[in-house]
């Protein structure tokens, strides 16, 4: 075992807990491109703070939104996010105009996907790159879809980073069509910078299903908040009208995709734990949780806000399809379940941060798990799992898959938890403190048996 292996808290009892969660990421990272494009200022009221979404503030930074801390009402500064000015040429942080920006993208999916559309609408040359594992993820389908919008860009033949957008100012717009097999943010990245299209966008999916279409609603749902005509009522079509995204001021719902790890603690230990301040509607995929849960035997509740979730005497296994960025997670427990367990529909998860498909079946199996890999999915079948090392592959929802796990099994050690910094940067301490919680009610408890 190394420094850089962190050891998984095993919790010797049921857990009773309240966790509370930061700032969605899929929210926080979408209200920013479209702040950094709106009629006016905008303030985003407790936004993530996380390693993605300070590489989102940092690429429209560069490409001349104006974007600062301010005090809000929680201990998370809000962002006031003045928009690119119109006739402005990209810069460094340092301000200085050079011939070329560059836009590091680190791992963030929403980075690498939602700023170079952007970028055509800044004049000057935008090089985007980012981490070595970022240089893997499928990028062809923004290429594609930006030269078919009649923006050129240099160095993407292959379909992968490193390339440059070369901006004019503004894009046409019209008819486009892109395969977004891979990931619906394709088609959520043209679709934030469309109504600054001189003609708007007529959107077109072509190939196999989307994947992780509640992603697409919420960047249409958002659009409407800020009175863009968008239409959606054929399949596979999206048509958006040109026209002004007004200034906003909004306040971020928490990550409720991060919820899970949390609420996944409540099954693995037989106990219960409680998030408050959950939505009683949403656009986020995490919402899925409290459909997901039940069927793994758990008791799940909404009231007042707080959602809370009881695990049952034993976890049942699933047959669930596209649990998209749950996957990790859901996985996690499957694999503590009596019975056996698929999950469908996530073979895009092969070109996240890394092959999620491969590397859950990799580190399952290592601590004595039975998982195999599928055509779209996996199986894991019930076996008897002891400790070991769970690497995380840079990945966050790796990580927090093992801390799952590691939560039922005495000495599992996580690879690299502060790849967690991504979206959840105080994962760690958030991960002891529901466990402390526990730990001081079951001592005190016991005391005062005694």
């Amino acid at each position: 075992m190394t420094s850089s292996h962190w050891p998984a808290p095993f919790s010797t009892a049921p857990l009773d807990a309240t966790v509370t969660i930061p700032a969605s990421k899929s929210l926080t990272n979408r209200y920013l491109v479209l702040a950094a494009i709106a009629e006016g200022e905008c303030r985003l009221r407790a936004p993530l703070q996380s390693r993605d979404s300070d590489l989102m503030i940092g690429a429209l930074r560069a490409l001349g939104a104006i974007i600062k801390e301010v005090p809000g009402a929680q201990e998370v500064p809000d962002l006031v996010v003045t928009p690119i000015p119109t006739d402005l040429t990209p810069t460094t942080e340092a301000t200085e105009p050079t011939e070329t920006t560059e836009v590091h993208c680190g791992l963030a999916g929403t980075v690498m996907r939602f700023v170079p559309p952007l970028a055509a609408l800044v004049a000057g040359q935008v090089k985007f790159t980012g981490d070595p594992a970022a240089l893997r993820r499928p990028m062809a389908p923004i290429v594609a879809a930006l030269e078919g919008l009649g923006v050129r860009v240099e160095d993407g033949e292959d379909g992968f980073l490193p390339f440059t957008v070369q901006g004019t100012g503004a894009v046409a717009g019209g008819h486009v069509q892109v395969d977004a097999g891979d990931s619906s943010q394709f088609i959520s990245a043209i679709l934030l910078v469309a109504p600054r299209f001189t003609n708007g966008l007529h959107l077109e999916h072509i190939g196999e299903s989307v994947p992780s279409v509640d992603h697409i609603s919420m960047t249409v749902e958002i659009l409407r908040s800020m009175g863009v005509a968008v239409d959606d009522s054929t399949p596979n079509h999206w048509v958006v009208l040109p026209g002004a995204i007004a200034a906003f001021d909004v306040a971020l719902e928490q990550d409720l995709s991060n919820a899970g790890p949390f609420l996944a603690a409540a099954l693995a230990t037989r106990g219960t734990v409680r998030i408050p301040n959950w939505p009683t509607q949403t656009t986020q995929v995490g919402d899925k949780w409290r459909e997901i849960l039940p069927q793994f035997g758990a008791t799940v509740s909404l009231e007042d806000g707080v959602l809370t979730v009881t695990g049952g005497p034993e976890i049942k296994g699933v047959d669930i399809s596209d649990t998209s960025e749950l996957a990790p997670s859901t996985a996690a427990i499957c694999a503590l379940a009596s019975t056996p367990s698929r999950l469908r529909g996530i073979s895009h998860l092969r070109g996240h941060e890394t092959d999620r498909l491969a590397a859950l079946v990799a580190e399952i199996n290592a601590l004595g798990g039975n998982a195999v890999e599928t055509e779209d999915g996996l199986i894991i079948n019930p076996a008897a799992l002891h400790g070991g090392v769970f690497h995380s592959y840079h990945d966050h929802r790796m990580a927090t898959a093992g801390a799952i796990i590691g939560l039922a099994v005495p000495g599992v050690e996580v690879e690299n938890i502060a790849t967690t910094a991504k979206t959840m940067p105080e994962f760690p301490n958030m991960w002891a403190a529901m466990v402390s919680q526990t730990a001081v009610g079951v001592a005190a408890a016991v005391e005062t048996k005694a």
